[in-house]
């Protein structure tokens, strides 16, 4: 008997052009560049500006990885978007991702779960897949997390920017 397994066909990603550097945040919170490099590595952040939507990052991190894929949107049949912060409640941020790439059959629907919201996705779209109740998949996380900090505490802005990361997965004998 043989068994479907998914593979990974390519991965994208996008970041908004924006950039805020550690010292950037210096000027207007207490804190500097070597204290955030100390504790978290990080020098800088992407952020989206106020017209860029978790949707339009999530959309066009999955359109590179169609792309890399080889992959025509009208052969995916599910989008799976990981999102702590979506556009709206509803409809789902995948939803808007699905229309927005002119994937026009298959589900699309929004996991949240924060930190491991995208290892969750994949591991739903994978146990679909390897199922047999969908082919390709489009698993994105993307969040524009820069709209709900709280730009004053320290402890917590400097951690976090907007971005979104894709990948299509595929069912395999």
């Amino acid at each position: 008997m043989a068994v479907l397994r998914s593979i990974i066909r390519s991965v994208g990603a996008h970041l908004p052009k924006r950039v805020v550097t550690n010292d950037d945040l210096a000027k207007s919170i207490d804190t500097s560049d070597a204290w955030i490099q100390e504790r978290s590595g990080i020098r800088e952040r992407h952020i989206a500006d106020e017209s860029e939507l978790t949707s339009d990052l999530g959309a066009a991190a999955a359109k590179q990885a169609l792309v890399r894929a080889g992959v025509d949107p009208i052969d995916i049949d599910l989008v799976i978007c990981a999102t702590a912060t979506p556009d709206r409640t509803f409809p789902a941020t995948a939803v808007r991702i699905q229309s927005m790439l002119g994937v026009t059959k298959g589900a699309a629907f929004d996991v949240q779960a924060v930190c491991s919201g995208f290892v969750y996705a994949v591991t739903v779209a994978d146990s679909l897949l390897r199922g047999g109740q969908f082919k390709r998949a489009l698993v994105i996380g993307a969040e524009t997390f820069s709209r709900i900090l709280d730009w004053e505490d320290r402890g917590t802005c400097v951690l976090f920017g907007d971005g979104a990361g894709a990948i299509v997965l595929e069912a395999q004998l």
